[in-house]
């Protein structure tokens, strides 16, 4: 069975997916693929694959800084007349042209959480070069809340992934984005499960 979903906020514009390390931005980009059949791009694996190394390969031999700067070269060749899912890293609202870029794409869409839950998940992936630290928890704290208002100042929607399934954030996303435009506009076909 096919359901429709309207084009995200106008023709060409994209989802972008924002919201700290273990929101499940990721996996909720690749149920929204699933679901849409738009293109998904994660900022973090374009970086990755620029570098050819892993992004704590990155972070130990390049440092933070070098990352952040690529993190924003990549962003600029993003075409935003061209519609997809854009997954973001958890530090991408830490530059101000990231934020202009990423807004200039299309909705704006935090995956959020409570403090604990998010860190439980954060911690699933060993991948997190800013959790290597001797008291992961602590520095995943400071990190939330040095970031958590600018991911509120960026956001469009805002969704509460604490309780739900990654598929279920999907379901909500399009559910809200179709609120957002509810004009009739050239449709994306959308798998439902």
């Amino acid at each position: 069975m096919l359901m429709r979903y309207f084009s995200v906020i106008g023709v060409g514009k994209s989802i972008v997916l924002i919201g700290i390390m273990g929101a499940g931005k990721s996996a909720v980009g690749a149920c929204l693929r699933q679901r849409t059949r738009v293109l998904v791009l994660d900022t973090d694996e374009i970086v990755a694959s620029k570098f050819r190394m892993s992004i704590p390969e990155i972070f130990a031999e390049h440092g933070e800084r070098k990352f952040r700067e690529a993190e924003t070269e990549e962003l600029r060749e993003v075409r935003p007349e061209e519609q997809k899912i854009i997954v973001t890293g958890g530090g991408i609202v830490l530059r101000r042209e990231n934020v202009e870029i990423l807004k200039k794409q299309g909705v704006i869409v935090w995956l959020d959480g409570d403090e604990d839950t998010l860190f439980v998940r954060a911690c699933q992936k060993q991948n997190r070069p800013l959790l290597q630290t001797k008291d992961p928890r602590k520095a995943f704290s400071k990190i939330l809340r040095a970031r958590r208002s600018l991911y509120a100042d960026m956001a469009d929607v805002r969704i509460d992934t604490s309780v739900l399934t990654d598929e279920e954030v999907a379901v909500a996303i399009l559910a809200k984005v179709r609120r957002i435009n509810p004009r009739r506009e050239p449709a994306i076909s959308a798998k439902a499960t």
